[in-house]
């Protein structure tokens, strides 16, 4: 038997945003001390040795510039935040797939595949947090969903496969 802890979260109850509309401060409580907190979503955009190098203070900080949080006007951001009853909940990292060097020379998502790795159209989903008081509870299905329409309103496509 389902507890309300562990029931899914109702639609109506949940909203999601561009990481531009919301608050640094609702992010930071999303990522809070988790493992991925330590990384801030910058596995995949960091190369190499400089991964290694960087400190926690500096990747929070690349964090913070890729997401322009609190900045609705800003041309560009990295994610979605959702809120369930306006309280912070999770986070979906999604951006151009040339965004993330570590894509571009991992052979993983390139096995099958014939697309141009320079290829802006093309979009890549990389990182899901969601805070503990709300894991287990489906959140991270509307948060998938949502960024489909968030990727083609600015920019995905479907670029055709080259051989």
């Amino acid at each position: 038997m389902m507890t309300a802890m562990e029931a899914p979260i109702p639609a109506e109850q949940l909203t999601i945003v561009p990481a531009n509309e919301a608050s640094w401060d609702d992010l930071a409580a999303i990522f809070g001390t988790t493992d991925s907190g330590r990384c801030q979503c910058q596995r995949f955009k960091v190369v190499g040795w400089i991964w290694r190098d960087s400190t926690q203070e500096e990747r929070t900080a690349m964090l913070r510039a890729q997401t322009a949080c609190g900045d609705p006007n800003a041309a560009a951001t990295s994610g979605l935040v959702a809120y369930v009853d306006d309280e912070p909940a999770g986070w979906v990292a999604v951006e151009p797939r040339t965004a993330y060097p570590k894509l571009r020379t991992s052979r993983v998502p390139w096995t099958g595949r014939y697309q141009d790795k320079d290829d802006d159209e093309i979009w890549a989903v990389t990182c899901f947090v969601v805070r503990k008081r709300y894991r287990g509870r489906g959140l991270t299905y509307p948060l998938a969903r949502a960024t489909i329409d968030f990727a083609r309103e600015r920019g995905a496509g479907r670029s055709r496969p080259t051989r």
